[in-house]
């Protein structure tokens, strides 16, 4: 775990509606990955499904406010984003707000 002061964590889960969702999540995740963990300030990204085939663990850590920021516009704009945007999330948000 990251105790960086300035640090943004995104911990939550994707729930898929059907497997026809989980295929979507398949077929784009090693895209989405890759790419965000490429991103500046991305310490670390996971997303794995969980025992139940629909669900999937979400787990990002970000440096700063401004890493997680980037990363939440560059998502908005992505092939991941438009193949997904119907499925649920459930996500928390901890770290410093925004300034």
């Amino acid at each position: 775990m990251d105790n960086r002061p300035s640090a943004v964590r995104l911990s939550g889960f994707l729930r898929c509606a059907s497997m026809e969702d989980v295929e979507i999540v398949k077929g784009h995740l090693p895209d989405h990955l890759r790419l965000t963990r490429a991103e500046p300030g991305c310490l670390s990204f996971e997303v794995s499904q969980t025992d139940d085939p629909l669900v999937w663990r979400v787990e990002e850590l970000f440096v700063d406010r401004a890493a997680f920021d980037f990363h939440q516009q560059r998502t908005r704009t992505s092939e991941w984003f438009t193949a997904t945007s119907t499925i649920a999330r459930d996500y928390n948000i901890s770290g410093p707000e925004k300034n």
